[in-house]
């Protein structure tokens, strides 16, 4: 199982539009595809819950890196939401679910993907871990207010039914996660959580992550058929809002900081907490929640793709890691 698992997980970029075919094969021939919602919840705790047990929530605290972190939540909250929202309105002027579905993309930075994207470029991992902890953190809090406060005219915002579902989905795991990782790190020791017990709990997030693409493609796949272009329209925006993101933290990154800080920079506000903007559009918005999931569902191909990309460009466009001590 565990190996079935770790192969999903590292051939996630197949995996993902695989398990999209998958969805849509199996909206179109099952009969009654709208009974897959019954699953939305325990795939979502699947897939968050194992995330939450492996977050190092005590990196918090530790200093050293605060202009980065600063810059990071700034560009985090106080540019790409705007730039998102601002791109919604070009691309969907009358599609106001996309547009919900596309600044949800933006709202929730950071995901596990920025420490491992951030270790093999060779940055620092200690602030990647803290801009993942401190993202996951406010963008939870700030979501639903953005939404209300950007959308809220075009789109019915069932502002307590969000706020209890991030309670369920992001407070409720992240509890439940550090009491696991304190009671799993008290019976085995911190070196052995960390060297074999750890690395064991994302392959199963991916998991949840998969299984949710399912269900979202299954519950949107006679609207896709009968539409292909609605869908494909999705891809250049997001498309756009990646190339914009990448831009502005390289710029930032390279000009001002060090390599290892400016690495941590783009892997920190570049890549999105796509299974947190998943779990939240298909929970809290009832039938409209699939039709927001599908561009959140792009964003996976589009942001494992442009990662790994950017992964063999790091040297040419930060230099080469043997410039300065890895952090």
């Amino acid at each position: 199982m565990i190996r079935i698992l770790l192969f999903l997980q590292k051939h996630l970029r197949v995996t993902i539009p695989v398990f999209m075919i998958a969805g849509f094969i199996t909206g179109l021939v099952v009969d009654n595809p709208s009974a897959l919602k019954n699953l939305i919840l325990p795939f979502t705790f699947l897939m968050v819950y194992p995330m939450m047990v492996t977050l190092p929530l005590r990196k918090v605290i530790e200093g050293g890196d605060l202009k980065v972190q600063i810059t990071a939540q700034i560009i985090n909250f106080g540019v790409i939401p705007f730039v998102a929202f601002g791109l919604g309105k070009i691309f969907f002027p009358d599609k106001p679910l996309f547009a919900l579905g596309f600044l949800l993309v933006s709202l929730l930075p950071t995901s596990g993907m920025t420490i491992s994207w951030t270790g093999m470029s060779k940055g620092n991992m200690s602030a990647a871990v803290k801009m993942t902890v401190i993202g996951l953190l406010l963008g939870s809090v700030a979501t639903p207010f953005y939404i209300k406060w950007l959308l809220g005219a075009s789109v019915s915002m069932p502002m307590m039914k969000i706020f209890i579902q991030i309670g369920i989905i992001v407070l409720l795991p992240l509890v439940l996660g550090a009491i696991t990782q304190s009671l799993l790190i008290r019976k085995y020791g911190k070196q052995k959580y960390q060297t074999s017990i750890k690395k064991k709990f994302p392959p199963f997030s991916t998991l949840g992550v998969v299984l949710i693409v399912f269900v979202a493609m299954a519950l949107k796949a006679r609207s896709i058929a009968s539409d292909p272009a609605a869908f494909l329209s999705l891809i250049p925006p997001l498309l756009l809002l990646y190339a914009i993101n990448i831009i502005i933290s390289t710029v930032i990154g390279k000009k001002f900081f060090s390599r290892g800080d400016g690495l941590a920079l783009v892997y920190g506000t570049v890549l999105r907490n796509l299974s947190i903007a998943l779990a939240i559009a298909m929970t809290s918005f009832g039938r409209d929640g699939s039709s927001i999931a599908l561009i959140i569902a792009l964003g996976y191909i589009i942001q494992i793709q442009l990662s790994a990309w950017y992964l063999k460009l790091s040297p040419k466009i930060f230099g080469p890691a043997e410039e300065e001590p890895v952090h």
